[in-house]
C-alpha cells in the first residue's frame, strides 16, 4: 500500500491561523529588521508556526536573499581534533548570536575550483577556511560570483579576495625542533599522521622541522602513524633500530599514544627520546611524564564572528592577530 506523503505546512497556513498576511510572517520569522511588527502580532504569528510545525524552507529563502545564513567550514572529519572542535563550538555559539548557522563541508574534490564550485552551491554568507590552501585566488572568485559575502582563511600568506588570519604552521616546526635541538637532541623524528585531511597541516610542521635541520647538526626522519595506540606500538618496537632520540609528533594526542607507547617497549621518555606535541591539550599536562607541547594562540571564537558578521552585513572587518605557536616547556622534552 502507498502512503501519501502529508502536505507541508506552509507559510500561508500560518498566516490563515494568525490572522496575518504572509509578508507579515516572512517579517516575523526571519526577524526582518527593516520592517516593524508590534509585539502583540509577533507573539501571534510565533504561536501559530508552533501549532502547525512550521519550518522555513531554507532554499527558498537563499533564493529571495541570494545567500543563505550558514557560514560554511570546509574541513575533513579526521581534521576535527580536540582544539579545532572545541574552538568550533565556541564559534558556532558566537555565530549564532548574529544569526548564522555553522556548517561544516567535509566533501573531497581534486581541485581548489572544483571544491569552491560545491561550496557555492550551498549559497552560504561566508566561507571560513581552516586550511589556507584550500582557498585560491581562483575559489574565491568562482565563490564571489554566487554571491558569497564573506571569504576567511587561516594562511600563510594573504589570498587576494580573501581575509587572511596569518597562520604559518611551519612555525610550530621550528619551535619544536629548536627545542629538541638546544636539548642536545639530534636525530630526530616528525609523525606524520596517515589519516585523510591532515597533511594539509602536518606537511609544514615537518617543512619547519627540516629548516631547523638544515642550519644544524641534527637530522629529521618523517615516520607515518595511525592515531591508534596498534599503530604506535607498531612504531616504538622499531624505535631502537632507527636511533632516533627525539620526536615532534603531530599534535598532543598522537604524541599522548606514542609517548605510552615508547614507555610499554621499555624506552625511557625522556631519558632515551624526548617528545614533543602540538595543542597544548588537557591531556598533555595529564601525561607521565607531562608532555613538553606547542600551544597555538588563536583569535577568538567571538572576534572570528564579528570578523564574519561585519563582511557579511558591510563588506569591512577590523584586522585580526594572527595564530602565535608557543613551546610550553615540560618534563616529557
Amino acid at each position: 500500500m502507498t502512503r501519501t506523503p502529508a502536505a507541508a505546512v506552509t507559510s500561508a497556513d500560518v498566516a490563515r491561523l494568525a490572522g496575518v498576511s504572509r509578508a507579515t510572517v516572512s517579517f516575523v520569522l526571519n526577524n526582518t529588521q527593516t520592517h516593524r511588527v508590534s509585539e502583540a502580532t509577533r507573539t501571534k504569528v510565533l504561536a501559530a508556526a508552533d501549532t502547525l510545525g512550521y519550518v522555513p524552507h531554507a532554499a527558498a529563502r537563499s533564493l529571495r536573499a541570494g545567500r543563505t545564513n550558514l557560514v560554511l567550514i570546509p574541513a575533513a572529519v579526521s581534521a576535527i581534533g580536540r582544539l579545532v572542535s572545541g574552538w568550533i563550538d565556541e564559534l558556532h555559539t558566537e555565530l549564532e548570536r548574529y544569526g548564522y548557522t555553522t556548517v561544516l563541508h567535509a566533501g573531497r574534490y581534486a581541485d581548489a575550483v572544483t571544491a569552491a564550485r560545491a561550496w557555492a552551491e550551498l549559497r552560504p554568507g561566508a566561507v571560513l577556511a581552516l586550511d589556507g590552501a584550500s582557498l585560491t585566488e581562483a575559489g574565491a572568485d568562482v565563490l564571489r560570483r554566487a554571491g558569497v559575502q564573506a571569504l576567511m582563511a587561516f594562511a600563510p600568506e594573504p589570498v587576494r579576495g580573501v581575509v587572511t588570519v596569518p597562520f604559518d604552521d611551519r612555525r610550530a616546526g621550528v619551535l619544536a625542533v629548536e627545542h629538541l635541538v638546544a636539548r642536545g637532541r639530534r636525530r630526530l623524528a616528525v609523525v606524520m599522521p596517515r589519516e585523510r585531511g591532515l597533511s594539509a597541516f602536518a606537511a609544514p610542521r615537518l617543512a619547519g622541522a627540516r629548516s631547523v635541520a638544515a642550519r644544524t647538526t641534527a637530522t629529521v626522519t618523517p615516520v607515518e602513524m595511525e592515531y591508534t595506540y596498534a599503530s604506535a606500538a607498531e612504531l616504538a618496537r622499531g624505535w631502537a633500530e632507527r636511533g632516533l632520540d627525539g620526536v615532534f609528533a603531530y599534535n598532543d594526542e598522537y604524541a599522548a599514544l606514542l609517548l605510552r607507547a615508547l614507555q610499554d617497549a621499555g624506552i625511557d621518555v625522556p631519558g632515551d627520546v624526548a617528545v614533543v606535541g602540538c595543542d597544548d591539550l588537557v591531556t598533555a599536562i595529564l601525561q607521565r611524564p607531562a608532555l613538553t607541547t606547542v600551544r597555538l594562540d588563536v583569535p577568538s571564537a567571538a572576534q572570528i564572528a564579528g570578523a564574519l558578521h561585519g563582511l557579511i552585513e558591510h563588506g569591512t572587518a577590523e584586522p585580526l592577530p594572527a595564530v602565535e605557536p608557543v613551546l610550553v616547556w615540560r618534563e616529557s622534552a
